[in-house]
């Protein structure tokens, strides 16, 4: 069962937004706490006065400017009695409305080099809060400086506009990185991805392959160049076990024929027999051992193959070895030709290899069948293998009862040269009784 995946893409993006929110939240809340402590007193005028009074300015028709009482300006002056206004045309027209302020009397006589003004009275009843505004309506473009309307306190004008004012700021700052940051991760997190699919292609029988070091972040390069000094590592043991091997079969080759040209030569007899059987074994697991590291270092192109040709072959090749031990050895072609690619002496060797098998473990008839699809099958009417055991048969020097006679490489190199045809070999149970052994290799 595999443990579920501990991002840590995931967890980059997540805490640096998560960090970012909380710097944003604590810079609103001191910019917060500074205004609160600064000293804001006092009375701020609403600006929507000055709206209210250019919207109710009408240029007269005889020249200058008239006051029209519009909705508007009437639920001002309700709300508030004493709202006052001085308005400017483009022209230099003035016209008053209100009681105005002395103190602002000769500010109003200025009114063309002053657009914009907020004035805070700091002591009440706060009547000199004021506000000056140029405002464009459909009447014409008028400076406004009005007084005594709605009053805002001016912390709370602060605040409001600087929310106002921060609000886009935040949202900017925060949905801007939002798709960033992943795309940015992502790019950053590309060499791993690149890494994993390389690593995910490493097998035994592609030896020499490397994780790549470049676009790798500098926090996972040691990793990364850990790992690919273990698969040299590897790759030189590896190396190391397979030459000894070879130079192991080699050398016993030489010993065992000069044995068994000895054993030859000695007075025929039970005692010259066994030994002959002996070293025939051991020639057989040099030679098997051989096999091994030819499977592995083989790099010759398939061919065609007819498994019909192969095993009738394999059949005569072995019938007098059959016989010789009291066994009858049978070809049975399901069809006349069966075209698979691959090694012709690998796929012959383990026909043999299993032919040999049921001759020394089984006994009785053994039949050789070749079906359709790349099927080849050996049965015999031996005891039949087990089924806890259908499996392990195929590991190196497994064998079934441990003074079986062999080296038990047999199997495992049959199901070397089937693996390294992309084909798969299986045990059931035959219906005659005993064991199948069947190979299905891909179609040519």
């Amino acid at each position: 069962m595999s443990r579920p995946a501990n991002s840590l893409k995931k967890r980059l993006i997540w805490q640096i937004l998560v960090f970012q929110v909380v710097l944003l939240s604590a810079v609103i809340a001191g910019f917060m706490a500074l205004i609160i402590r600064a000293d804001l007193g006092g009375k701020i005028l609403d600006a929507d006065a000055a709206s209210i009074a250019a919207g109710a300015v009408r240029p007269a028709p005889g020249g200058g400017l008239t006051i029209v009482e519009t909705p508007e300006l009437k639920a001002m002056r309700s709300a508030s009695p004493d709202f006052w206004f001085v308005a400017r045309d483009e022209r230099g027209e003035m016209i008053r409305s209100g009681p105005v302020p002395d103190a602002y009397r000769s500010i109003s006589e200025h009114l063309d080099r002053v657009t914009y003004g907020d004035i805070r009275d700091a002591a009440e009843p706060y009547t000199l809060s004021a506000v000056i505004r140029t405002v464009t309506t459909d009447n014409g473009t008028y400076t406004v400086l009005s007084g005594a309307g709605r009053l805002w306190s001016a912390l709370f004008a602060v605040f409001f506009l600087m929310n106002l004012l921060l609000l886009p700021i935040v949202l900017i700052v925060v949905l801007i990185p939002a798709f960033a940051i992943p795309i940015i991760v992502r790019r950053a997190f590309s060499g791993l991805a690149e890494m994993v699919d390389q690593a995910q292609k490493i097998d035994v029988e592609r030896r020499g392959a490397r994780l790549p070091d470049h676009r790798i972040p500098g926090e996972v390069l040691p990793l990364v160049e850990a790992f690919n000094g273990a698969l040299q590592r590897l790759d030189e043991g590896y190396e190391r076990r397979q030459r000894f091997i070879l130079d192991a079969a080699h050398e016993l080759r030489t010993p065992v024929a000069i044995l068994q040209t000895r054993l030859e030569s000695m007075d025929a007899g039970p005692l010259r027999n066994r030994l002959l059987i002996d070293s025939n074994r051991i020639a057989g697991l040099a030679e098997q051992l051989l096999d091994l590291e030819r499977i592995d270092r083989d790099g010759a192109d398939f061919g065609q193959i007819d498994l019909v040709a192969l095993c009738r072959d394999v059949t005569a090749d072995l019938a007098p070895l059959a016989l010789s031990a009291g066994c009858e050895l049978s070809f049975a072609p399901g069809t006349e030709r069966v075209v698979v690619r691959g090694d012709t002496g690998a796929i012959e060797r383990a026909v043999t290899n299993l032919v040999r098998n049921a001759i020394e473990h089984a006994g009785g008839l053994i039949t050789i069948r070749v079906e359709r699809g790349g099927v080849i099958e050996v049965t015999d009417e031996g005891p039949g293998i087990p089924e806890r055991e259908r499996e392990r048969i195929f590991e190196p020097f497994h064998r079934l009862q441990p003074r079986d006679h062999g080296a038990g490489l047999g199997l495992h190199l049959v199901s070397e040269i089937i693996g390294r045809h992309k084909g798969h070999i299986s045990v059931v149970d035959d219906p005659s009784g005993g064991a199948c052994f069947r190979i299905s290799l891909p179609a040519g």
